[in-house]
């Protein structure tokens, strides 16, 4: 799976999360082949790229191509929470498919 982490300025708010969601991820037994975090700016444009994005739900409507393209878009409220991106990831279509 290919995750893309992505906040307003790609460095402190988008590491914390990143750690979150490979938490959430491994919880899941869902193995990860790339994750990246990164700003917002630079997600919209490489968003396509990869199978699963994570974003504050501030940001959810900036990777509406992306989504259109068939890119897995999960708003988060508490990016710091393991247990919220696991919860959203598994109510997700895309996991839904694996399982």
């Amino acid at each position: 799976m290919r995750i893309l982490v992505s906040c307003a300025n790609g460095s402190g708010t988008s590491l914390m999360m990143m750690r979150s969601v490979e938490k959430a991820m491994k919880d899941l037994d869902v193995t990860i082949t790339k994750i990246h975090h990164c700003a917002i700016s630079e997600g919209k444009s490489s968003a396509g790229q990869y199978d699963v994005v994570f974003t504050p739900m501030n940001f959810l409507s900036m990777f509406a191509q992306a989504q259109k393209k068939g890119t897995t878009v999960i708003g988060i409220k508490n990016v710091m929470s393991a247990k919220e991106i696991g919860e959203k990831f598994a109510e997700s279509e895309i996991y839904q498919k694996m399982k």
